[in-house]
């Protein structure tokens, strides 16, 4: 009995002291990888970034609905500029994804951007535009963002020449314009984007002719468009010296309006426009002289155009 009983103390003794021997093991370790698979679903490792963290610029993951919302009250309640101004370029990236595009919308996030281009800051007006522009690629967001056009219109003739401001507003013009709906409320401006058009840089020049030529596209555009007063100077667009990505979108312009011409039934002489219109221009005697020049251009996608508009 009593050889029987000190086997039973060693024993005892043994799983005591291997049960001591595994809790120093695990103090070493740490926990055990399912508490460690655990921690990291529970995101207890990585506490949830503030609105400012949001936009320091060395948080690269695309936000989601929570954190544009956090982004969207800063925006409201923060009078630091340099904060507004890296939370619309933050929202604006954000906004370059689809998805974002229609929460920014649901959170009520377009007319806090759209007030923004009242700012009397340029940089935030022009960080605000950029924003706008990418969540005017929703179509839905567009019937929203429309009630902005006739101011980015002001400024975009009233700012500064070649200006991120002046530039960012027609990037936004551009997209509203890219289907009929808005057309219409440019109809005043359009003696202006071609003032711009002659005098601007020449980022600027293949800005403004992306924008016409979305306008072009369209038929009833067409009589708005030749009715507009432009300079004599814009026939020098069809010089064969001119930069190809300024002299195809020009021949493009031409085309476009010349098939809305042939589709609506109209002749080529329109007792309705008045001298110093684009209509003369287009129909006059120097045009057809330069598409008879650029029908020798070297450029095949240039010929290519001039050919058509000679024939």
């Amino acid at each position: 009995m009593g050889g029987a009983r000190a086997v039973g103390w060693v024993a005892a003794g043994l799983v005591l002291g291997a049960g001591a021997c595994y809790c120093i093991y695990r103090l070493v370790r740490g926990p055990r990888r399912g508490q460690r698979r655990g921690d990291r679903a529970g995101h207890r490792l990585r506490p949830s970034p503030s609105a400012e963290d949001l936009t320091d610029g060395s948080y690269d993951e695309v936000l989601n609905a929570e954190q544009l919302q956090k982004l969207l009250y800063l925006l409201e309640t923060t009078e630091d500029a340099v904060i507004i101004e890296k939370a619309l370029v933050t929202l604006g990236n954000n906004a370059a994804f689809s998805a974002n595009q229609a929460i920014i919308r649901e959170l009520g996030g377009i007319p806090i951007v759209g007030n923004m281009i009242n700012n009397a800051n340029h940089s935030i007006k022009e960080k605000a535009l950029n924003a706008l522009n990418n969540l005017s690629v929703n179509v839905e967001n567009q019937s929203k963002i429309k009630i902005y056009m006739n101011q980015v219109c002001e400024d975009v003739f009233s700012d500064p020449l070649d200006s991120a401001v002046q530039l960012a507003g027609l990037r936004l013009l551009t997209n509203m314009t890219v289907t009929n709906d808005y057309q219409p409320m440019l109809n005043s401006y359009i003696t202006d984007l071609f003032h711009v058009l002659l005098i601007g840089n020449g980022t600027t020049k293949v800005q403004v002719l992306k924008l016409l030529l979305n306008l072009s596209e369209n038929p009833a555009m067409t009589e708005g468009l030749l009715s507009a007063q432009v300079d004599s100077s814009f026939l020098a667009l069809y010089d064969s010296h001119v930069a190809k990505e300024i002299l195809l979108r020009a021949l493009t312009l031409y085309q476009n309006i010349n098939n809305c011409l042939k589709v609506d039934g109209r002749l080529a002489c329109q007792p309705t426009f008045t001298k110093g219109s684009l209509f003369f221009l287009f129909y006059g005697e120097e045009c057809a002289q330069k598409m008879r020049a650029l029908a020798n251009h070297p450029d095949a996608d240039v010929k290519e155009k001039a050919v058509i508009m000679k024939c």
